[in-house]
């Protein structure tokens, strides 16, 4: 499979990138700068994502939000914004997101970055994810997409191969504990680009 991932340096991209050229996929990676033998690009700019794009069987978006302080849903929808235009352009229908676990439902309509005890430092970039998901539920019924969100924690780790799927709501073991290790994540994700399973749809991974 050939793979355009726009973040792949980022901690989840890098770990999408060695997993999937792992498996054997040829991965071509994209970063703002072009940094660390990546192509330069924008992910808000559609003509670049296109022409990044032509030939590849999927894109794959894992870019976080501005974390300068300012308002980060708006570059993030942006970001989203042209690497739908940027697939549909290079005749690429398959684009994989790697969202946030702040939409997740920890009950019925409660999602969880509107918990009392969620990080407050971390609510505009969450709510910022949402603000995308909601997006490309509403703009992306012409493609095979799918919005994957990781448990409440995700951080550099092990590979265990192992993780639990599930949709809308938060996944926890029975202490109530919400992780996925990125490697893990990574795992996910790249089986999801190889299966196919949740097409247009949103799904939550965890350990």
């Amino acid at each position: 499979m050939k793979i355009l991932l726009i973040g792949a340096t980022g901690m989840v991209g890098s770990r999408i990138a060695a997993e999937a050229v792992n498996r054997g996929h040829t991965v071509t990676g994209v970063t703002r700068s072009g940094a660390s033998g990546t192509q330069a690009a924008a992910a808000d700019d559609a003509s670049a994502v296109a022409a990044l794009a032509e030939g590849k069987d999927a894109v794959v978006l894992a870019v976080a939000p501005p974390r300068d302080g300012s308002e980060p849903s708006a570059p993030l929808i942006a970001a989203g914004q042209g690497v739908l235009d940027g697939a549909r352009k290079a005749g690429v229908r398959r684009v994989v997101i790697v969202g946030g676990a702040g939409s997740l439902e920890v009950a019925p309509g409660v999602r969880l970055v509107d918990t009392p005890g969620f990080p407050e430092m971390y609510k505009n970039e969450a709510l910022a994810q949402g603000a995308l998901l909601e997006f490309v539920r509403e703009n992306a019924g012409d493609l095979s997409w799918t919005y994957i969100s990781p448990a409440a924690e995700i951080a550099p780790g092990t590979r265990t191969g192992s993780y639990r799927v599930g949709g809308d709501e938060l996944l926890s073991d029975d202490d109530g504990n919400s992780f996925i290790s990125a490697e893990d994540y990574a795992v996910a994700l790249v089986d999801e680009l190889e299966k196919g399973t949740s097409i247009g749809r949103r799904i939550g991974v965890a350990n």
